[in-house]
């Protein structure tokens, strides 16, 4: 892409496909005001059956949310979260109480993934049928490990490098970037963490494994805290502009010679 391109406003480029896309985790995410019966065994037995030939495997957690105030940070009850799984476990299913998420670390493409996402949606709808969204949130995480970090300089735009291109790279062990950006158009926003990470470090357990080796993540989550009624086709359009504006946003990070170590065709 056109270095003066603004990736929060111009149009999305034309998609390539990445056979060997260093795509660690995919996350959407729709937050809406409390169901409480979420957490009864016989209230979402309706909907573990809509979805139990893709997600066969349930496993009941106890999740445990936060609460941001202006006098800090206070502690929920903990409330029961149930995961549906695959077979391999890599897409999962996790519903509770006040929220909905599809997440995968088997990325084919955005076609198959909002396939799913709407399959999902439409389920709670016929099943639980939330009253209000409170926040939309979709993730994609991309991960640089091994020969390839080595390259790290030729692979992303150099004003997202920071400290690679100095001395100091080669004595870093942590070096992040944080950017939270305004959508113009929709409200929303865009957060985007970029840098190296050492081995055995993460900046979100809950998303990003700790590797045995050194790696550069790029992460960029876009969300929007805009509340409006549950409907599934309307939260399938915004997670399409989502996934556009997202892309936009990681193909303005990344170089051409980025998508040919990963098999793409630009």
């Amino acid at each position: 892409m056109a270095a003066e391109c603004n990736p929060l406003l111009g149009p999305p480029p034309k998609e390539v496909p990445l056979p060997n896309a260093p795509l660690v985790r995919v996350i959407a995410q729709v937050r809406f005001s409390p169901i409480l019966s979420v957490q009864g065994a016989e209230f979402i037995a309706p909907f573990q059956e809509a979805i139990r030939a893709t997600y066969p495997v349930l496993r009941q957690e106890h999740a445990q949310s936060l609460l941001f105030a202006p006098q800090g940070i206070a502690t929920r009850k903990k409330q029961i979260a149930w995961r549906f799984t695959n077979l391999d476990g890599a897409w999962r299913v996790s519903l509770a109480p006040e929220f909905v998420a599809l997440e995968t670390t088997a990325y084919t493409s955005r076609s198959d993934f909002i396939g799913r996402m709407k399959t999902i949606l439409e389920t709670v709808g016929e099943h639980l049928n939330p009253a209000v969204v409170q926040r939309v949130g979709l993730r994609y995480i991309d991960r640089v490990s091994g020969d390839a970090l080595g390259d790290i300089a030729k692979l992303i735009r150099p004003e997202m490098l920071g400290i690679v291109t100095t001395p100091l790279w080669q004595h870093a062990q942590y070096a992040i970037s944080d950017a939270l950006l305004d959508i113009p158009d929709n409200g929303g926003q865009i957060q985007t963490r970029w840098g190296h990470l050492p081995a055995g470090s993460t900046i979100d357990p809950n998303a990003i494994e700790a590797l045995d080796e050194r790696s550069w993540i790029l992460d960029i989550d876009m969300s929007s805290l805009r509340q409006h009624p549950f409907a599934a086709d309307q939260l399938i359009k915004d997670f399409s502009h989502f996934a556009e504006r997202l892309y936009t946003m990681f193909r303005w990070s990344v170089t051409e010679e980025f998508l040919q170590r990963y098999g793409g065709k630009p």
